[in-house]
């Protein structure tokens, strides 16, 4: 499909008309649904995404559709989804991991054998990998030690926008090729072997819950967190969004705990105030 001229109407496959204000409307929605930004260049997309909805609704055009959507919560939740980036992998950014490892990992395990619950958030889970690599390197590549470790007081919430993706998390199998990234001790001490698929060992699953959130709306918790992974979502937020979310983000952590962001992220404004850099893309909240 060519690029659209959406500065016109365009007339694509069985004669939809998508049009610019078809286009500014969804991407004024989207925004006000997520905080992902849909510039102008990505007119195709939203067009190629969501042709494929409009036939499984049997919608004839986009303005029938943005009236479903503005009505339904439910199909708005499915455009919302089918216009969010998921795209992730076991071990991205291993630097993270090696970091948590030699830097976070015994503090942690003592402060947890002494009876503290400590908490860890992935959010913006997308499918999974990112939080089952931290419960991995948690648990470490001593398997009797990481067993005892998994009934101890440990817990590990993902979070994440889309239902599809949060499915795929809880039932935690996944393509071997997937899980080429993970360090062998490892993936042979928390994943089962399912044929062309790797099924996450049970005692990691246990650690982990899987929520639906919206990191613009309300959080439905009153913990504070002691490590936070949020990687490779503010890429899709103005500079608003981003410092409001990074200044919630720090009234979640504990005090000296820990925040991972992307490689090309960046804490905003004056939401650093927060945090002091302790490596590539960590930060270490201010003490009290």
């Amino acid at each position: 499909m060519p690029s659209l001229n959406i500065g016109s109407p365009f007339e694509g496959e069985n004669g939809r008309i998508f049009s610019r204000r078809d286009f500014d409307t969804i991407s004024k929605l989207i925004y006000r649904e997520s905080g992902n930004v849909l510039p102008l260049g990505k007119a195709t997309l939203v067009y190629s995404r969501l042709a494929r909805r409009l036939r499984d609704r049997n919608v004839e055009t986009f303005s029938e559709y943005i009236s479903l959507i503005q009505q339904d919560h439910l199909e708005r939740r499915k455009a919302v989804a089918l216009l969010t980036t998921n795209h992730t992998y076991f071990y991205r950014e291993d630097h993270h991991f090696d970091h948590f490892r030699d830097h976070l990992r015994d503090d942690l395990i003592r402060r947890a054998k002494s009876g503290e619950m400590i908490r860890f958030w992935s959010a913006g889970c997308s499918s999974g990998e990112e939080v089952y690599s931290l419960a991995f390197t948690l648990l470490g590549p001593e398997r009797s030690t990481g067993l005892q470790l998994a009934q101890g007081k440990f817990a590990f919430l993902a979070s994440d926008l889309t239902d599809s993706v949060l499915e795929t998390g809880r039932a935690a199998i996944y393509p071997k090729v997937g899980l080429a990234p993970v360090p062998a001790p490892l993936r042979n001490n928390w994943t089962k072997d399912a044929g062309d698929t790797l099924q996450i060992a049970d005692p990691v699953r246990k650690l982990v819950r899987f929520r639906r959130l919206n990191l613009l709306g309300d959080w439905p918790f009153n913990k504070t967190f002691h490590v936070i992974f949020c990687r490779n979502v503010m890429i899709y937020f103005d500079e608003p969004t981003k410092e409001e979310l990074v200044e919630r983000l720090a009234a979640c952590l504990e005090p000296g705990g820990y925040l991972y962001i992307g490689h090309s992220e960046r804490l905003p404004g004056a939401s650093g105030r927060h945090f002091e850099m302790v490596g590539k893309t960590i930060y270490r909240k201010r003490d009290a």
